[in-house]
């Protein structure tokens, strides 16, 4: 028997439709080998995050489970990314897709280009609003859930739900 683990993505886009982006990336994600998507967060409206003038975001959490190493899922995300047309040239700049890999079970993984938990989840109500949504009380790796976290989160009159 394959062994499991429930890890939590995060999702952003605000270019072309990002409607249709993440609902592509969702797809991608569900047919590839080893991962199965679980849940998936209503859509939100969020402002962008960083210093480069931007168009808001429209972000969203799923929930999956995967046998999937924590470097193999990075890989399949980054993979998506590129298929789905997105190019990294400015940092914290527009994106086409944006795959985060927030949450794998309770590991802690500290490698070149992957910090899971997520370092900075706590502090971004774009990520906890929709991860809290479908997973309350995922843990972020600092003992505290996402549905605490939000308790204290700034920014959450920014995030707007959305219902298309």
């Amino acid at each position: 028997m394959i062994s499991t683990t429930r890890a939590a993505l995060g999702l952003g886009s605000n270019m072309g439709d990002p409607k249709v982006n993440l609902d592509a990336a969702i797809a991608k994600l569900n047919m590839s080998d080893g991962i199965k998507v679980l849940a998936s967060s209503s859509g939100y409206k969020t402002p962008p995050w960083g210093p480069v003038p931007q168009d808001d975001y429209r972000n969203i959490c799923i929930t999956v489970e995967t046998s999937l190493s924590p470097r193999d899922l990075l890989e399949r995300c980054l993979t998506i990314e590129r298929e789905l047309g997105r190019v990294r040239d400015i940092r914290w700049g527009p994106r086409l897709i944006d795959i985060d890999v927030l949450i794998y079970g309770t590991e802690t993984v500290d490698e070149e280009n992957l910090t899971i938990p997520h370092p900075r989840m706590g502090e971004r109500a774009f990520v906890l609003v929709p991860l809290a949504e479908i997973w309350p009380d995922a843990p972020l790796g600092d003992g505290r859930t996402a549905e605490d976290t939000l308790l204290t989160c700034e920014g959450q009159n920014e995030i707007v739900k959305l219902t298309d």
